[in-house]
C-alpha cells in the first residue's frame, strides 16, 4: 500500500515595518498558487528540489502537492502578510487535506519568518491546523531557512524540522533531502523524534550573519560538530529576523533526537552556551560603512585598481531607497552598475520601450522615509527584457554607467545576472547591488570582487544595524544583547 505524502508550501519572509501588507493579489500570478506535479516542481534546487528528490527514490512513496501559494511577487520587500491572505490560502489547504483522503506523513515547505496580522505564529498555526486534520500519528516534517524567528510553538504541533545553516543559503536542497528521508523513517517507526528548544537572548541585523567567516561560520561548525558526533542528531540554529516586530524574534537553537530527550537539551544548551559566549563578536564582527564613506573608500580602492568594487546596500528593504544611487551620481562616477532600484511605476511606463529611446525621469524612493527621494536619471534606454516573468529596464547614463530598474526587490547574487543582460562584466568598475550577504555567492566565493564594501545610510533607517533606531511595540529590545543585559544561564 502507497505511503501517501501531502506536501504544502507557504513562505514569506515579512518586513513588519514596511507599509504595504502582502495580500492574496501578491501570492496570485501565472504559476502561482500551484498544486501537483507544479508543486513538487516549483524550487528544484531549494528545499523542494530536495524533499521530492529523495522522497522518489523510495518504493511506494506517493506524493501529493496539495494548492498552496509560491513566494508572492514582492519576495521579501513588503509588509504584514493580511488576514485574508493567511485565511484564504491556509483555508482552501486544509480544505484540500481534509477531502484528500488517508495520508501517512506530512511536508510542509516554509520559511519562518512569517509575520501574518492577528496570528501570532503563522508556521505554528498552519502546522496546528495541519494537525487537527491528519491525527496525532501522522508524522509532520518541515524544512526551514536560517532566518526564521521559531521558538518551542511549531514543534508542539509537528515532529520534525530542519533549517538550513549556511548564509548564504548553499544548503536548502540537503536539507530537503534530510526532511525526506527522516519523514520516511518517520513513517516506518524508525525515528521517534524528542526535540530540545533554547532562546538565546541575542537579536541581530541579517548583515552580520555571514557564514563564510568566524564567528557565525564556528557557530554552525559546533552545530555540525554535534551533527557528526551523535547519530540521529540534528540542530538547527535559526539566526532570527529582527526586521518582525513579533514575539519570537531572535536566536533560537533546536536539536532533534531520536528518542533521547536528555541528548536533545544537552546539545541545544552547548549550542545555546557557545553562541551566548561569543556574542560581542557576532554581533560586532562585521565592518559597516556609511554610505558617504563607502563611496569615497571605493573611489580610493578604483585609484588603486583594486576592482570591481562591489558596495552591498544591505539596509533596503523595500528595494526603491535611492541613498547610494544619490551618492554615486553626486561623485560624478563612471562605469558604475546599479543594480537595482525597484520602482514598479516607472517599469510599467516603460513597457514597449526600444533599444535607443530617450529616457529622462525619476526613479526610486517615495516608498517611505527609509526609501528617500527619486532621483533624476538622464540617458538612453539600452534594453527591456523579461526576467522571471517580470519586465527589467536598463538604463545607460553618464560615462558607462548602467542603472537596472525593477518592479520589486532584487537582489544580484550572482555576475551571470549582468551577462544575461548581454554586457561584458569586466565594463564596471563599480558594481552596487541591494543585498545583504546573498551577493557573497557570486562576487565574493568566487574570487570575483576585489573589494566589498558593506553600507547603510547615515540615518537609521529600515533594515539597519541600529536596531534601537526601528519603531518596535511588540519586541522589548532591553531583553536582547547588545541592547540590554540580559540574563542567560
Amino acid at each position: 500500500m502507497a505511503m501517501r505524502v501531502a506536501v504544502l508550501h507557504f513562505a514569506h519572509e515579512t518586513v513588519t515595518f514596511l507599509a504595504r501588507d502582502t495580500t492574496v493579489a501578491d501570492f496570485t500570478y501565472p504559476g502561482s498558487p500551484a498544486r501537483g506535479e507544479a508543486l513538487l516542481q516549483s524550487g528544484p534546487t531549494s528545499y523542494m528540489g530536495g524533499f521530492v528528490q529523495v522522497a522518489r527514490e523510495y518504493d511506494g512513496v506517493e506524493l501529493v502537492g496539495i494548492e498552496s501559494p509560491l513566494w508572492p511577487k514582492t519576495g521579501s520587500g513588503s509588509g504584514w502578510v493580511s488576514a485574508q491572505a493567511f485565511e484564504t490560502f491556509v483555508g482552501r489547504m486544509i480544505e484540500e487535506l481534509r477531502g484528500g483522503g488517508h495520508f501517512a506523513g506530512v511536508y510542509l515547505c516554509l520559511h519562518g519568518a512569517m509575520a501574518a496580522r492577528g496570528v501570532a505564529r503563522p508556521e505554528a498555526e498552519l502546522a496546528r491546523r495541519v494537525r487537527a486534520v491528519v491525527g496525532k500519528e501522522v508524522p509532520i516534517v518541515a524544512t526551514f531557512d536560517p532566518h526564521g524567528n521559531e521558538d518551542a510553538e511549531f514543534l508542539r504541533h509537528a515532529d520534525i524540522a530542519f533549517a538550513g545553516k549556511y548564509f548564504p543559503h548553499y544548503d536548502c536542497h540537503l536539507q530537503g533531502q534530510r526532511a525526506a528521508r527522516m519523514l520516511v523513517r518517520a513513517m516506518r517507526g524508525d525515528y521517534r523524534p524528542a526535540h530540545a528548544t533554547v532562546r538565546v537572548p541575542i537579536i541581530s541585523p541579517t548583515v552580520v550573519q555571514w557564514t563564510g567567516a568566524s564567528p557565525w561560520m564556528d557557530l554552525i561548525q559546533r552545530a555540525l560538530v554535534w551533527e557528526a558526533r551523535a547519530p540521529d542528531a540534528f540542530v538547527n540554529v535559526f539566526f532570527g529576523f529582527p526586521w518582525a516586530d513579533v514575539a519570537d524574534v531572535g536566536m533560537t537553537i533546536q536539536v532533534l533526537t531520536n528518542g533521547d530527550a536528555k541528548l536533545a537539551r544537552a546539545i541545544a544548551d552547548d549550542v545555546a552556551g557557545f553562541a551566548w559566549r561569543r556574542r560581542e563578536a557576532l554581533l560586532h564582527g562585521t565592518p559597516i560603512h556609511p554610505i558617504p564613506e563607502a563611496v569615497a573608500l571605493a573611489r580610493a580602492a578604483v585609484a588603486r585598481g583594486e576592482t570591481p568594487v562591489v558596495l552591498a546596500d544591505y539596509s533596503d528593504r523595500s528595494g526603491a531607497a535611492t541613498w547610494l544611487l544619490r551618492e554615486l551620481v553626486a561623485g560624478g562616477f563612471s562605469h558604475t552598475l546599479i543594480a537595482t532600484i525597484a520602482d514598479a511605476e516607472a517599469v510599467a511606463a516603460l513597457r514597449g520601450a526600444q533599444p535607443g529611446d530617450a529616457f529622462d525621469r525619476e526613479v526610486g524612493g517615495r516608498v517611505d522615509p527609509s526609501a528617500g527621494a527619486p532621483v533624476r536619471i538622464s540617458g538612453t534606454v539600452l534594453q527591456v527584457f523579461e526576467r522571471d516573468g517580470e519586465p527589467n529596464v536598463w538604463v545607460a547614463f553618464g560615462q558607462g554607467n548602467v542603472l537596472v530598474l525593477t518592479p520589486h526587490l532584487e537582489q544580484v547574487m550572482e555576475p551571470s545576472w549582468i551577462a544575461e543582460a548581454g554586457l561584458a562584466i569586466d565594463a564596471f568598475r563599480v558594481i552596487a547591488l541591494k543585498s545583504r550577504v546573498h551577493f557573497r555567492r557570486g562576487f565574493d566565493d568566487s574570487g570575483f570582487a576585489r573589494t566589498i564594501l558593506l553600507v547603510e545610510p547615515t540615518e537609521p533607517f529600515l533594515g539597519t544595524v541600529r536596531l534601537d533606531g526601528l519603531p518596535y511595540e511588540t519586541v522589548d529590545l532591553s531583553t536582547f544583547y547588545p541592547y540590554g543585559a540580559p540574563a542567560f544561564p
